[in-house]
């Protein structure tokens, strides 16, 4: 993409008073090709992957480590796949206020993990309210965001025992 992302205030430092404008997106899946889902408790119509923002003094890997534990109490140290690619998406108005001002962009990087099984998923109440196991495609149309779309649907490039149909 020719977006453009602001670097100039993405100092790490701990207290920060704003977020850093990179975020990771991890696609949980099994063998079997069943995606998990999880709903925004503010905003009951946006089902996504796990995602999050890094913190100012973390790797993508650590955030992906992190978040993903938040998110669903999954352990993914050690078998998070890292596809080594992102995506750039203009922050939605009502979020921009968690930036600096004039940082427009985020850049998001994404991971996978896949599990022979579906597992116990443990949602953090103050994000999701409900979660899903559902076939690839029916995922992709699901989802939001149009970069978690686009990561379902290259599930099968990048870790090829995934069921995209």
């Amino acid at each position: 993409m020719s977006a453009r992302v602001s670097t100039a205030r993405m100092q790490p430092v701990q207290d920060h008073p704003y977020k850093r404008p990179e975020s990771v997106l991890i696609v949980v899946y099994t063998r079997a090709g069943q995606v998990l889902l999880m709903r925004r408790v503010d905003r009951p119509d946006f089902w996504q992957s796990v995602t999050g923002s890094l913190k100012w003094d973390e790797t993508p890997m650590q955030a992906a480590v992190r978040e993903l534990e938040e998110e669903t109490g999954i352990d993914g140290r050690g078998r998070l796949r890292d596809w080594q690619q992102s995506f750039c998406f203009e922050i939605l108005p009502g979020w921009s206020r968690r930036f600096a001002p004039g940082v427009t962009h985020n850049v998001e990087h994404v991971f996978s993990l896949e599990l022979a099984e579906t597992p116990a998923v443990t949602l953090n109440p103050t994000e999701h309210d409900e979660f899903c196991w559902l076939s690839a495609a029916d995922a992709a149309r699901k989802v939001w965001s149009w970069t978690n779309r686009a990561a379902i649907e290259q599930l099968s490039a990048f870790d090829g025992s995934a069921h995209p149909g």
